[in-house]
């Protein structure tokens, strides 16, 4: 009988450091989702300058897709 409260508790800590190291990582999640942050690594957008209007009959314009962003 006593040998189980030894795991009882083992599992318990294990437990308690999964949970820790979730919400470490549901924080860190949230961080690098805030806009504004200057240390955030972010793609350079393009300039408009080599990107293409298309519209369609209606003179509605198209979306772009990832072959107007390619090169």
């Amino acid at each position: 009988m006593a040998g189980s409260s030894r795991t009882t508790f083992t599992k318990r800590q294990k437990e308690r450091a999964r949970q820790e190291k979730r919400v470490e990582k549901a924080q860190r999640k949230a961080q690098r989702k805030q806009p504004g942050d200057a240390d955030a690594t972010t793609a350079a957008p393009q300039p408009a300058d080599e990107l293409v209007v298309t519209h369609d009959e209606d003179g509605q314009p198209l979306g772009f897709d990832f072959h107007d962003f390619g090169k």
